[in-house]
């Protein structure tokens, strides 16, 4: 049967999900708390990264890191967007395993998942519209809104390829040492190793949909 996800992270949502798992709400929070153990576990051990390194790596206590491995201590979504950095794949990624496999991502407008970006100024919001979970979790779907300009932006490489599709604004983006000017309806696909990201802000409010292929965990 095909399940729906909503991403918003409500109190109320949390209680309808324990309910349609038949867990009580403190139940849901001891799982919760497990299965992002096991995954920072899993993920911090596959990039051969010690408690210590990865304590370096998101400015955190080693006291800190050693709990929520031994699901000691529940991570905020800020400390969750911090292990993502480092360990390289999206928040989402900490939660595979709660709930039986979803075949279908259902995200109502303005309800994606709010993530930092590291050297993003104020004025720059991005929304993970949700990834698949394993094995199908190959993509990962942001929606990035740029409401105000900034002297300088940071420059991006990742594994795998990117598209990004214009919805709103005027942008000039920076690929290698090309600039691209980019309007609503303009798609631009690329490898993203190279350096890239947005150079100068042309007209705002900007919006345009990312889709990165990433490399599942394994």
């Amino acid at each position: 049967m095909t399940q729906l996800m909503d991403l918003t992270p409500r109190d109320d949502g949390r209680q309808a999900q324990a309910q349609a798992a038949g867990l009580s709400q403190g139940a849901l929070e001891d799982a919760l708390s497990a299965v992002i153990a096991e995954r920072v576990r899993e993920f911090r051990l596959h990039l051969g990264l010690t408690v210590g390194q990865l304590a370096e790596l998101t400015s955190l206590s080693k006291g800190m890191l050693s709990k929520i491995e031994n699901a000691q201590a529940s991570p905020s979504l800020a400390t969750l967007a911090r292990l993502s950095e480092a360990l390289k794949v999206p928040v989402t990624a900490f939660f595979r395993g709660l709930n039986e496999e979803q075949d279908v991502l259902y995200v109502k407008a303005g309800r994606g998942l709010d993530i930092e970006h590291k050297g993003a100024g104020p004025g720059h919001r991005y929304q993970l519209l949700g990834t698949m979970r394993a094995p199908h979790n190959s993509l990962e779907t942001l929606l990035v809104t740029l409401t105000e300009r900034a002297d300088a932006f940071p420059l991006y490489q990742h594994p795998g390829t990117e598209l990004i599709y214009m919805i709103a604004g005027r942008i000039e983006y920076l690929y290698g040492s090309s600039r691209y000017l980019l309007e609503p309806g303009d798609a631009m696909q690329f490898v993203g190793e190279v350096p890239h990201g947005p150079c100068t802000l042309i007209e705002l409010p900007i919006q345009f949909l990312s889709v990165k292929s990433i490399q599942p965990a394994s």
